[in-house]
């Protein structure tokens, strides 16, 4: 059996038998059944790592098998440089998230960790899958998990938030269901391979106006996960009523979701209508990340505050993306592991606060680096993180970003740097309101230190946002090499060149000095 296949039903066969333990057994069974589980997927997925070819930009480890006859379907699933990363990033949160979720879920433990595995075998599922409709399936299997998470763990909102969050998805989800039916009308198979290699032979042509409906079809479905600037007003209410376990995988790994089908569906299919549409997708960008940053500014709400960094954070992923250039795509997909492992931890530390002080108001705290230390400590760690300090991950996800940006429209970068700035603003000021100051009674009473279970979920996510910001070549290779065939082969990139000495001819230069010379095709 093909890894792949293996590390991609792993948390579906783990899901069944979750379901079956019996009710009489006691929560801490399933906790230990999840927790084993998810600790055994993420191994196998590290094999993945360990057997991937980094020298080469094509699919590794194909799986293509005939799944329906009519109409044609199979299932087809490979790995590349951009969907191995999103892999580990699905497979390396659940353990996290089971330690987190221990003692805060009491009610309905089989179903909650059950619902987590089966959350985690939809996100493979989406990274992994090379038939339009599979991917759709899986796409839709995200949803039902995510919507139980909330509508039954979550907070005193939950219900309407759980209802907003499957609105908002299943309306994009209909639009892209549409252009996926329209596709497969036009070339009668749903192979995402078969329609690249009729596209790059000229067997397949989409004309301007058409194209630009199938791009739109696709881009606002995965607008609205990401979520897009004004697409956004579901997320705040999702984080905020979620528990902390469906935060973390939301802002962690489902939100990479409509990052990764823009960038894996939208240029190759539609490269045209990408570009054309790329001035105002980039305001839009731009737009989420300013106004993003100022809302987190005046939040009262720890996990509403949170839930708004990552509007502006996805919005500098977005803008990488539209930037048509080599840092910028590099820059955006690094940017989406840096935002998983970030702010998932941001979240968890969220999580760790309201199950002491049962309060997501910042005014209610104050003081916790008094009563907890070491807490403080890790907390401030994630928070000089997500502000991208040199050192830590996020840095370079937004360097490369806003190089890349620069290269294609220097004022984008110039607003787009005040996301930057801003982000030091509201996460520094949230941070001395709810660790410095006096700790009152309340404070003193219920927020005792880390123990032993959370230094276990905290520690992998200090570690990995140290490596990625001082090894970040570990990640990007094999990432560079995929985002340079999607520039290359969907010919959206346009030469830039960089003068390196005077021309021939100019004033000043030399007889028979080198002419400047291309460095890059970028754009």
């Amino acid at each position: 059996m093909n890894l792949l296949t293996v590390v991609l039903f792993l948390p579906l066969a783990a899901f069944l038998i979750a379901l079956g333990i019996p009710r009489s057994s006691s929560a801490r069974t399933s906790r230990v059944w999840a927790l084993a589980s998810s600790l055994v997927i993420f191994a196998a997925s590290l094999s993945l790592l360990i057997a991937f070819d980094r020298t080469a930009w094509r699919e590794q480890f194909v799986v293509d098998v005939p799944w329906i006859g009519t109409p044609n379907i199979h299932f087809a699933i490979s790995l590349n440089g951009v969907s191995l990363w999103l892999v580990l990033l699905s497979t390396f949160l659940t353990p996290l998230c089971v330690l987190i979720s221990w003692n805060s879920i009491k009610d309905r433990c089989k179903e909650f960790y059950a619902f987590l595995l089966l959350l985690e075998f939809g996100l493979v599922g989406v990274f992994l899958a090379q038939d339009l409709f599979l991917f759709y399936v899986f796409w839709e299997v995200c949803l039902v998990p995510m919507y139980f998470l909330i509508g039954i763990w979550g907070h005193d909102r939950r219900i309407y938030a759980a209802v907003k969050f499957f609105l908002y998805t299943m309306a994009g989800s209909v639009l892209m269901l549409a252009a996926i039916i329209y596709i497969y009308n036009k070339t009668l198979t749903f192979s995402y391979p078969a329609i690249l290699e009729m596209l790059a032979n000229g067997k397949l042509t989409f004309p301007a106006g058409e194209q630009m409906l199938l791009f739109l079809a696709f881009f606002f479905a995965f607008a609205i996960k990401v979520p897009l600037f004004p697409l956004h007003t579901w997320l705040p209410d999702a984080h905020v009523e979620a528990p902390a376990a469906g935060s973390i995988m939301l802002a962690g790994v489902m939100l990479k979701m409509g990052t990764y089908g823009i960038l894996h569906f939208c240029l190759p299919l539609f490269p045209s209508a990408a570009r054309a549409c790329a001035p105002w997708i980039g305001v839009l960008a731009i737009i989420g990340i300013v106004y993003g940053s100022l809302v987190a500014l005046v939040q009262p709400n720890l996990k509403k505050l949170v839930a708004y960094t990552s509007v502006a954070h996805l919005g500098f992923v977005v803008l990488g993306i539209f930037s048509f250039t080599q840092p910028g795509l590099d820059g955006a997909v690094y940017q989406m592991l840096n935002h998983g492992v970030s702010t998932g931890a941001l979240f968890l530390f969220v999580g760790i606060l309201y199950e002491r002080r049962h309060s997501l108001e910042i005014a209610d705290y104050g003081g916790v680096a008094t009563v907890a230390p070491w807490l403080s400590t890790a907390f401030l760690v994630t928070t000089l993180a997500s502000i991208g300090l040199p050192t830590l991950n996020n840095f370079v996800g937004e360097f490369l970003v806003l190089q890349g940006t620069a290269i294609a429209n220097f004022t984008w970068t110039v607003w787009a740097s005040l996301g930057v700035i801003l982000s030091a603003c509201y996460m520094l000021w949230m941070y001395q309101r709810v660790f410095y100051g006096e700790a009152g009674p309340e404070v003193r009473g219920h927020i005792p230190d880390l123990n032993g279970r959370e230094w276990a979920a905290i520690l992998p996510l200090i570690v990995m946002m140290v490596w990625m910001g001082v090894y970040s070549q570990s990640f990007l290779p094999p990432v560079g090499r995929v985002t340079a065939s999607i520039l290359e082969q969907t010919n959206v990139n346009v030469p830039y060149r960089v003068q390196l000495t005077p021309l021939v001819g100019q004033a000043g230069a030399p007889s028979g000095s080198p002419v400047s010379s291309e460095v890059a095709r970028a754009r």
